[in-house]
């Protein structure tokens, strides 16, 4: 039983508090992304609720075919807004200190291991219920594809894509990059990290 998942970051998204959209260069990339996995046999597309992830697999959506089910676990680990009064000062510092920490339990949102845990669930439900060689993908957040990975690989193997994947974790994901996954016989490997190949 053969899975492959592709790990999308949303486009580039608006600068201000909240539920934001993409800006027209993230909607640019959504387009490429589309164009580049129109070319795969996708069979299903699950996006995070987060209106910048609905708005990438929209383009994706136009060009596979393919209907977008939403998933609450792909949301963000916490997201600028959720905690009322928070200055962005003050999010980044929470968010670093999630990151430094993956047991950190913040105000809002989850822990870094909490978030990598509700990833690794969907994914997991999903390598058991869809057929075999189902070609999935997932738009998501680049928090939540690095705290699934630092959840679920020994240091080694991240290392292997950047010398120093931990520390660098929070500046590793560019907007709609893809992450491709293999999963196959109960274990995961990631076949491409982070490619901004089709955005060139």
């Amino acid at each position: 039983m053969r899975t492959t998942f592709f790990l999308v970051r949303h486009g580039v998204k608006e600068k201000r508090i909240g539920d934001v959209s993409i800006t027209s260069e993230g909607a640019a990339q959504a387009k490429s992304t589309a164009l580049h996995l129109a070319n795969v046999p996708v069979t299903k597309i699950i996006a995070s609720p987060l209106r910048r992830a609905i708005d990438t697999a929209a383009h994706i959506s136009l060009q596979t075919n393919v209907t977008v089910m939403e998933d609450l676990r792909l949301r963000e680990r916490a997201n600028w807004g959720d905690l009322p009064e928070q200055t962005f000062e003050e999010f980044i510092e929470m968010w670093d200190r999630c990151t430094n920490d993956p047991d950190y339990l913040p105000p809002v949102g989850d822990s870094s291991k909490q978030a990598g845990e509700r990833l690794a669930s969907s994914l997991t439900e999903l390598t058991n219920v869809e057929p075999p060689d189902s070609h999935i993908v997932i738009v998501t957040h680049g928090g939540l594809i690095t705290d699934f990975l630092v959840n679920t690989f020994p240091a080694n193997e991240l290392n292997v894509w950047h010398p120093d994947f931990i520390a660098m974790q929070s500046q590793l994901i560019p907007e709609c990059s893809i992450t491709t996954l293999i999963h196959e016989n109960g274990k995961y490997t990631i076949q491409d990290f982070a490619s901004v190949a089709h955005l060139k």
